[in-house]
């Protein structure tokens, strides 16, 4: 008995209308990438797990997808761990490779293997698709597409700015208004968990924190307690738990709570530098917002972090983000590489244009014209046409078999394939072609220079 054909659940086919909305919001977006300069890269699918392993914090570590090693994989497992079944233990044994997680550690390994070949500082762009063995739902699969940006080898701030630029220049294209930046900065959250005397827990704090906008207030101080945060350290920490007011308003209560934190300090002098540049470089359709509590639970972020989300009139988790890393490449043996990334969630932007009918009716379009076969000497004839049409990048074709009009037409309704062409022996006698269109029912003849005017308008 034949198996029931399925596909593995956070995982998706695409139809081609599909294909074509997502290759739209590509293009657009690396579009801009090249505007801005970047530079295309590519690496595998899976790495190495020690190239992953490590470098998201405990919980990325469990959404990374391992590759059994080929073979009798077995054989090399010590007894004593496989009759204890330690998972842990177990897993390093059998499984030498990964599914990667996203394309930031990819491209630091890359930078460091490939350094000699390298002009610093290095912007490259990579549009791949990453894995995480995450609970599906809305907006969020197992295997999505992520879009990247980033520049390694300057600490400028000015990149942070010039990031800014390109999320506001990619939503404009799209037509995507309402869009929010949010920024933070990491060197705030260290020194809010230093003035409350929690440095120790900073991962604990940031991870607890950055879940503020899904488990709310209580969610968050619960979590904190588990943790071993003290009650008193929350309290201390209160005021930014429900901070609505405007970037200035929110920078003077951090200068407040953070004024015996050098680090912290040094945080709002970056976030204060990128707000002055853009208030000389205004944004045409995102909006800046600092939020003080994101924290985005990656261990590499060590300055500016940044949250893209979806306008307020959509249910939509974040289609976007990133921010600076000052050594990540040090993990790989290269020191002192200070580098700043952004990513734009594709499959997420796609869900909240469909939602919102941003798509352009031209990203539809495929055939423009369907040439009815009516047997082997109209076939020729209607194909000397397509040829021509196809030279001039007007997307033509003819029905593979001679069928019955009526399925043909059929067919041509079914694709919305807005014109059909009709030549049988009177219009290969007269040099020809008759133009239907299937919105109106009009029907003319031309010839083939006039038809290509014709369907080309």
């Amino acid at each position: 008995m034949a198996s029931q054909a399925s596909i593995p659940k956070g995982t998706r086919d695409f139809s081609p209308i599909e294909v074509s909305k997502r290759n739209y919001i590509i293009s657009t977006i690396q579009q801009h990438f090249k505007d801005f300069g970047f530079q295309p890269i590519e690496t595998p699918t899976f790495e190495n797990s020690d190239t992953l392993m490590g470098k998201y914090g405990d919980e990325g570590d469990r959404l990374i997808f391992k590759i059994l090693n080929s073979g009798d994989f077995l054989k090399k497992v010590d007894t004593a761990v496989y009759e204890k079944k330690d998972s842990l233990r177990l897993s390093s044994s059998i499984t030498e490779k990964a599914l990667k997680y996203d394309l930031t550690v990819p491209f630091a390994r890359y930078v460091v293997q490939h350094q000699n070949d390298i002009d610093f500082p290095f912007k490259r762009y990579q549009i791949q698709n990453v894995f995480r063995a995450d609970r599906p739902q809305k907006g969020r699969f197992r295997e999505f597409t992520q879009c990247d940006a980033d520049v390694i080898g300057s600490d400028s701030l000015w990149q942070e700015v010039e990031f800014i630029q390109l999320y506001d220049a990619v939503f404009t294209s799209l037509n995507l208004k309402g869009v929010s930046i949010k920024i933070n900065n990491r060197k705030i959250l260290s020194g809010l968990a230093e003035v409350i005397g929690e440095s120790d827990k900073l991962i604990d704090f940031t991870v607890a924190l950055d879940k503020l906008d899904k488990i709310g207030e209580e969610g968050v101080k619960k979590e904190m307690l588990e943790k071993g945060i003290s009650e008193s350290a929350i309290e201390n920490i209160k005021p930014i738990f429900n901070l609505k007011d405007d970037f200035e308003t929110k920078i003077n209560l951090l200068k407040s709570l953070l004024s015996h934190s050098k680090i912290g300090q040094k945080g709002i002098e970056e976030l204060e530098f990128i707000q002055k540049a853009l208030q000389e470089l205004p944004l045409k359709t995102a909006k800046l917002d600092l939020d003080v509590t994101l924290a985005r639970g990656l261990n590499y972020y060590t300055g500016a972090i940044f949250e893209i989300s979806a306008p307020p009139n959509v249910k939509m988790g974040s289609i976007g983000g990133g921010g600076r890393y000052d050594d990540l490449t040090g993990i790989f043996g290269l020191k002192n590489m200070s580098g700043v990334g952004i990513s734009f969630g594709l499959d997420r932007i796609y869900l909240v244009l469909e939602e919102l009918n941003l798509f352009p009716k031209t990203v539809e379009e495929t055939t423009k014209l369907l040439f009815i076969n009516f047997g082997d000497e109209e076939a020729l004839y209607a194909l000397k046409a397509i040829q021509a049409l196809r030279k001039n990048h007007i997307a033509a074709e003819l029905y593979p078999d001679a069928a019955k009009m009526k399925k043909q037409m059929s067919y041509a309704d079914k694709r919305s394939i807005p014109y059909v062409v009709l030549a049988g022996g009177r219009e290969m006698q007269n040099q020809v072609y008759n133009l239907k269109n299937m919105a109106t029912g009009e029907q003319s003849n031309c010839n083939l220079e006039k038809l290509m005017i014709h369907v080309s308008g």
